[in-house]
C-alpha cells in the first residue's frame, strides 16, 4: 500500500508554493541579467525582434516560431548559465568533465542561436515570396 509522501518541513502548498516560484523566478532572472552579459544581450536582441516580428506581414504561425525561437534562446542561456554556476561551486580547478558539461551548454546555446537564423530566415522568405 502507499503511503502519502512526507511533507518536507516549511514547504509550501497551494497558491503559497506559486505565489513564491515566481519571486524565485524572478530572482533567477535578475540573476541572470546581472550576472551574464550574453543573457542581456540576448535580451536586448529579443526587445528589438519581437516588436519587428508584430509589424512583418507574416502569418500568426510564422510570427509565433519567430518569438518563440527568441524566447527558446534565453531559456537556454538561463540552463547553460545555471549549468556553469554548478560546475564552477563545485571545483574552479580544470576537469575534462566541467569542461566537457560547459561546452555542452555553449552548444546548446549555439544551436537555439541557429534556430533563430533559421527561423527568421523562413518569416523573411514568406514576406517576401508569398503567392497572394
Amino acid at each position: 500500500m502507499n503511503s502519502p509522501k512526507p511533507k518536507k518541513p516549511f514547504q509550501a502548498t497551494g497558491l503559497t508554493r506559486i505565489w513564491n516560484a515566481c519571486f524565485y523566478s524572478l530572482d533567477g532572472f535578475k540573476a541572470a541579467f546581472q550576472s551574464e552579459a550574453a543573457f542581456r544581450q540576448e535580451v536586448i536582441l529579443s526587445c528589438i525582434l519581437i516588436p519587428i516580428a508584430f509589424f512583418l506581414p507574416v502569418s500568426l504561425s510564422m510570427r509565433a516560431l519567430m518569438i518563440g525561437s527568441l524566447f527558446l534562446v534565453l531559456i537556454v542561456e538561463i540552463l547553460n548559465s545555471a549549468i556553469e554556476a554548478v560546475v564552477d561551486r563545485i571545483s574552479m580547478e580544470r576537469h575534462p568533465l566541467a569542461k566537457q558539461a560547459k561546452d555542452m551548454g555553449s552548444a546548446a546555446v549555439f544551436l537555439s542561436l541557429i534556430n533563430v537564423c533559421g527561423m527568421w530566415g523562413f518569416g523573411l522568405y514568406e514576406l517576401l515570396f508569398q503567392t497572394s
